[in-house]
């Protein structure tokens, strides 16, 4: 497909384009992937496609131009890549190698961390008294509150059953630390298995659960979290009323 044809089918205002531009605004294809390209250089975190939209002229397909996008940076020493709606500049993974003298050594999670992280990747929206009936021992508090620093676990909403338990599950610097687009690249089975990380003799009914497609979208059995449920939780200074 030629470029011009990629600039209508993306902008998809109909109507034939002249000198490559398209779109209610007259920008080119390639000049809405120049600004994309600038927003997510400028930015120390990934950005989200909503943010990209609100600052890229009306009419543009922002998944379209940032896959574009992607596709120029595919062979080169940074990557743009993808994790769920969000995008970011990364080295490319076979280049890793040349940052280790520089990379500030990271602390490594615990065991008990580690499998708490990987019970809530792959069965969240989950509880704490959840954690636990399936790792099989009691949670410590303080190695959740160590996942919630690292940024990966985040507080979703409450529980509708008695006593409102929080429910946790991860986000998007959880996936974009693990190379990950969406939670649906999380290894299966068979893939775990090959690790080592599963043993052979599993029982045969044994299944990884498969994570939902939308993450951010709370279940039927969830609450969201409001300002009051924030402050119990410490998580919002209380507000005091003027006299």
């Amino acid at each position: 497909m030629s470029e011009a044809t990629n600039v209508v089918s993306f902008f998809g205002d109909g109507g034939a384009a002249e000198d490559g531009e398209a779109g209610p605004g007259g920008i080119a294809f390639a000049e809405a992937k120049r600004m994309a390209e600038a927003l997510v250089f400028a930015s120390a975190e990934p950005v989200s496609e909503k943010a990209l939209a609100d600052r890229l002229p009306d009419g543009v397909q922002v998944k379209a131009v940032m896959e574009a996008l992607q596709a120029d940076y595919s062979r080169r020493g940074v990557n743009l890549v993808r994790a769920e709606e969000c995008w970011a500049f990364r080295t490319a993974g076979d280049l890793a190698f040349l940052m280790s003298r520089n990379a500030t050594q990271q602390k490594k999670l615990s065991r008990a961390a580690t499998e708490m992280l990987a019970v809530i990747a792959y069965h969240q929206p989950v509880t704490r008294a959840e954690i636990e009936e399936i790792r099989g021992v009691e949670t410590s508090k303080g190695t959740l509150d160590t996942l919630l620093e690292t940024g990966w676990v985040r507080m979703r909403g409450r529980r509708r059953t008695p006593g409102r338990p929080v429910t946790y599950g991860t986000t998007t610097d959880f996936l974009d630390h693990f190379g990950l687009e969406e939670l649906r690249d999380l290894p299966g089975l068979d893939e775990l298995k090959g690790a080592g990380l599963l043993s052979s003799r599993m029982p045969s009914n044994f299944s990884v659960p498969q994570p939902a497609a939308d993450p951010d979208a709370l279940t039927d059995d969830e609450d969201p979290l409001t300002d009051i449920d924030l402050e119990e939780l410490g998580l919002l200074t209380p507000r005091v009323d003027d006299d």
